[in-house]
């Protein structure tokens, strides 16, 4: 797709080069030619035609009316077309108004650009012929023109929150830090996996999976006869997955859907959710896990709020105002480290009392959590080394006794708790096989062994969810609010 100002250029040095055979199509009640003999407009998306420094000749825009207001002299309309914030302005005669001309109803609209008399814009389209492709009752249409409508709201709407500018709006932000956390990989040499969605390994340990059969199976003939000969499930991480290309290749990562089946309807959780997942070779120290965290967050983050200021400003503006200051202030400092012993301690010492008592081998609740990113002054915070006992057995046994740890890290970050989850992974294979012999799973984990046995190296990963990072970014409270569909209330949409 063009950008605004490329695609501008080109309008004005090759129009007939770019126009769409399509848009001969266009029909209008105030032209008297003939379908066939109408010259083709350029089609524009509104981003295009609102980055146009100048006025030019025929186009078409296609889009949503936004608002409509009609005067004695003039009609004015608003269309948007999803691909900004803003919406183009439309001055048309008022004969062209009608009763489908409503709020929410799809059009298109033919007609030149012209230089705005107001200071807003740049230019506006002067409709030659405006045509209603689809009526919108708007009485009945649950979004209302002008009204800012909670989150809460239009998450009861899965199937239409997304044309409020609030969704429009974060899904153009989600969809610019995709490009951006896959620009960030391949810039810096790691090869991109598509890791397996339907797996019979349990990454986490935790046992939260869905099970995987077929819609005819009865429970019985399900055991009898699985369609995958074993069991399967829905991932949870592609991580192990991840370490088997890590093996030929040295930087890879994979960004894909992943799920969690614990039970919980909380603002924090999701059942399905996106996670951003690396693994590095020949690597023996977690500073080099928790510098690329760093980075990924930082370079992602800058790349956001540069493409898609408009968008980010308005969650900064009308849902957390103090989160903007927080983030560039968090961009120009390096992220604080502090290990999990030091983490208790900390714990110990603070003034309030906490729900679940923080002792040494216990894991880290999110009120702990919390109270963490306070004490280091509100920025992101590396914890690492964890209790050997707390983490699942792919883990890098530290060798420390009596209080033998991992080489664990989780980043901790204001107001959500852990963002991402890393390690280095145990390369040495009598290590590994002493652990999975004492949790019974070394026949499972044969060919994790074999990874052991045929040139391995050390190495270590992470993972990032993806909807905490985006709910983080923008100061949401609700996790649900930034993915496209919430499970509630449409069954047909969970």
């Amino acid at each position: 797709m063009l950008g605004a100002r490329g695609g501008w250029q080109a309008l004005r040095r090759c129009p007939s080069s770019i126009f769409s055979s399509s848009s001969s199509s266009f029909s209008s009640s105030s032209s008297s030619l003939p379908r066939e003999q109408r010259v083709p407009a350029a089609r524009l998306r509104v981003r295009q035609a609102l980055g146009a420094r100048e006025a030019a000749g025929e186009v078409q825009v296609q889009g949503w009316v936004r608002s409509v207001r009609s005067q004695k002299e003039v009609l004015f309309l608003h269309i948007n077309d999803g691909s900004s914030l803003e919406s183009l302005q439309v001055v048309a005669d008022p004969s062209m108004d009608s009763r489908d001309l409503t709020f929410g109803s799809a059009v298109e609209v033919r007609g030149k650009l012209v230089k705005s008399p107001h200071k807003m814009q740049n230019v506006e389209l002067k409709a030659e012929s405006i045509r209603v492709v689809g009526p919108c009752d708007a009485l009945s249409f649950p979004l209302k023109a002008k009204e800012r409508h909670p989150l809460e709201y239009v998450r009861q709407f899965p199937h239409l929150r997304c044309r409020s500018n609030a969704l429009g709006a974060l899904l153009r932000i989600r969809s610019e830090a995709t490009a951006a956390i896959h620009s960030f990989f391949q810039d810096n040499g790691y090869v991109h996996i598509h890791t397996p969605i339907i797996t019979s390994n349990d990454c986490e340990g935790a046992g939260e999976l869905f099970q995987i059969e077929t819609s005819n199976e009865t429970q019985e003939s399900a055991e009898k006869n699985r369609f995958f000969n074993v069991p399967a499930f829905l991932t949870v991480s592609g991580q192990l997955h991840l370490e088997v290309m890590a093996g030929a290749f040295t930087h890879v990562f994979t960004f894909g859907p992943t799920f969690r089946a614990e039970n919980s309807q909380s603002r924090r959780h999701l059942a399905e959710f996106y996670m951003v997942e690396a693994e590095l070779s020949f690597t023996e120290s977690l500073q080099d896990i928790t510098q690329v965290m760093e980075d990924l967050f930082k370079t992602a983050t800058s790349a956001v709020f540069s493409r898609c200021p408009r968008d980010v400003e308005l969650f900064h503006k009308y849902i957390a105002p103090a989160q903007k200051g927080r983030l560039e202030q968090m961009l120009k400092n390096k992220f604080v480290t502090i290990s999990y012993n030091e983490a208790v301690e900390i714990l110990k010492q603070a003034s309030q009392t906490f729900a679940f008592k923080p002792e040494w081998g216990c894991d880290l609740q999110r009120e702990h959590e919390k109270y963490l990113v306070q004490h280091c002054g509100e920025v992101p915070v590396f914890v690492i080394n964890y209790p050997y006992d707390l983490k699942p057995f792919y883990m890098r046994d530290n060798e420390d006794g009596p209080q033998r740890t991992v080489a664990a890290v989780d980043l901790l970050v204001p107001g959500i708790g852990e963002l991402c989850g890393g390690s280095l992974r145990e390369e040495r294979l009598p290590f590994l096989e002493s652990r999975l012999q004492r949790l019974g799973l070394s026949d499972a984990y044969q060919w994790y062994l074999d990874l052991r046995k045929f040139g391995s190296v050390p190495h270590g990963g992470f993972g990032m969810g993806f909807e905490r990072y985006l709910q983080y970014i923008l100061g949401v409270d609700n996790i649900k609010d930034v993915i496209p569909f919430p499970r509630f209330p449409h069954s047909c949409l969970l």
